[in-house]
C-alpha cells in the first residue's frame, strides 16, 4: 500500500515532467513517444515539473505533518505554501501558472501584505469565492491537477476526504465543478490505493444529489471514448474526462501489466492541448494503482522541480517521504 501512495505522487510528477515539452503545441502523432526534455511554457529543464506537481508539493508538505487538511490550520498551511511558491519566482508569477490561480493568488499575497495577522486560507477562500461568483465559467484544472496528494492524507475517511478535497480546491477555484472533480479522483485515488484496482465511479455517492446525474454521464463518455476526443480539456470536466479515458483506454498487457501506467501517460500527453495537466492528473491514479516500483530509475533521477533549497531542487526522494509520512 505504501508503494501505490508514494506512486500516486511521483507519476503525478512523471506526468507532468513529460507532458511539459508539449502543452498547447501541435499533438503528437500516434507512434510518437513523449520525452522529458524540457522546455514548454516556462523554458524548463529536461525532467522538471511545471505548476501542477509544485503545487502538489506545497499541499504534500502539509499533509506530511499529519494536519487535517480540512482544518483551518491545514488550509492556511496550504495556502502559505501556494504563496511561497509564487513568491518564490522573479515577479511573484511562476511560469505556466494558471490566469485563475495567479489571479486569486496575486489578490491574496497584496492583501496580506497589508494585513499579515489574517488567516491565509479565509483570505484565499473569499477572493476564490468572489472570482467564481463574477466569472460564471471558472471550473478550470487548476485544481483537479494537484489534488492527488489530498487523497493520501485522508485514506481511512472517504467523507472526510471529500471535504478535505473540496476545501483545498476551494481555494484557488471555489467553482462546485471544480470541487467535485476533485472529490472524484481523490475517492478514485483511495480505492487504488486500497484496493489495486480502478473505479472512477466510486465517489459518486459523495456529490450532491442533483449533480450526480450529469457528473456519471460525463464519466460514461471518458469511460467509452477516444482519448483524442477531450481536448480542449483546461475545463475540469473535460480534463478529468481526458484522463479517464488515458487510463481505461490504453490497454494493460497480460505480460507486461506495470508498463500500463507509461503508455497510458503517453495517451495522455498526446491528446494535446494542456499535455503536463492531463498527464499529471492521470499519473496521480495511475500511481495509486501501479505504485511507485513501476516507476524507471531514469524516470526517477530525471523529476525535479520547486520547492529550491538554494540550487538543490526538490527530487523524488523528497515526494517519496512526503508522501509516506502524509499517508502515516
Amino acid at each position: 500500500m505504501q508503494s501505490r501512495a508514494v506512486g500516486a505522487l511521483l507519476l503525478t510528477a512523471v506526468g507532468d515532467a513529460l507532458g511539459v515539452p508539449y502543452e498547447f503545441g501541435r499533438r503528437l502523432g500516434a507512434t510518437n513517444i513523449p520525452e522529458m526534455i524540457g522546455g514548454g511554457l516556462g523554458d524548463y529543464a529536461p525532467g522538471e515539473w511545471s505548476d501542477d506537481t509544485s503545487m502538489a508539493v506545497a499541499i504534500a508538505e502539509v499533509a506530511a505533518t499529519g494536519a487535517d487538511l480540512a482544518s483551518a490550520e491545514g488550509l492556511d498551511g496550504v495556502a502559505r505554501g501556494f504563496l511561497r511558491w509564487v513568491s518564490d519566482f522573479p515577479g511573484n508569477r511562476p511560469p505556466d501558472i494558471g490566469n485563475q490561480t495567479y489571479a486569486v493568488l496575486d489578490a491574496a499575497r497584496r492583501r496580506l501584505a497589508q494585513d499579515p495577522d489574517v488567516a491565509p486560507g479565509e483570505v484565499l477562500l473569499e477572493i476564490s469565492t468572489a472570482y467564481a461568483d463574477a466569472h460564471p465559467r471558472s471550473a478550470g484544472n487548476g485544481a483537479l491537477m494537484r489534488t492527488a496528494p489530498v487523497a493520501l492524507a485522508h485514506l481511512d475517511d472517504r467523507d472526510h476526504l471529500a471535504e478535505a478535497a473540496r476545501a483545498v480546491a476551494a481555494l484557488t477555484h471555489a467553482d462546485e465543478l471544480a470541487g467535485d472533480s476533485c472529490v472524484l479522483w481523490c475517492e478514485a485515488i483511495r480505492i487504488a490505493i486500497l484496493q489495486a484496482r480502478f473505479d472512477v465511479r466510486s465517489g459518486l455517492d459523495l456529490l450532491p444529489a442533483d449533480r450526480r446525474d450529469q457528473w456519471g454521464d460525463w464519466l460514461g463518455a471518458a469511460e467509452i471514448g477516444d482519448p483524442l476526443d477531450f481536448s480542449p480539456n483546461g475545463f475540469t470536466v473535460a480534463a478529468l474526462q481526458a484522463a479517464i479515458a488515458a487510463i481505461l483506454q490504453t490497454p494493460i498487457a497480460d505480460d507486461q501489466p506495470g508498463r500500463h501506467h507509461l503508455e497510458a501517460l503517453y495517451t495522455a500527453v498526446r491528446i494535446g492541448d494542456d499535455t503536463d495537466t492531463v498527464a499529471a492528473i492521470a499519473g496521480g491514479l495511475l500511481g495509486a494503482r501501479w505504485g511507485a516500483d513501476v516507476v524507471s530509475a531514469e524516470h526517477r533521477e530525471a523529476v525535479h522541480g520547486w520547492p529550491y533549497v538554494g540550487n538543490s531542487p526538490t527530487t523524488a526522494a523528497e515526494l517519496q517521504k512526503y508522501a509516506t509520512a502524509a499517508c502515516g
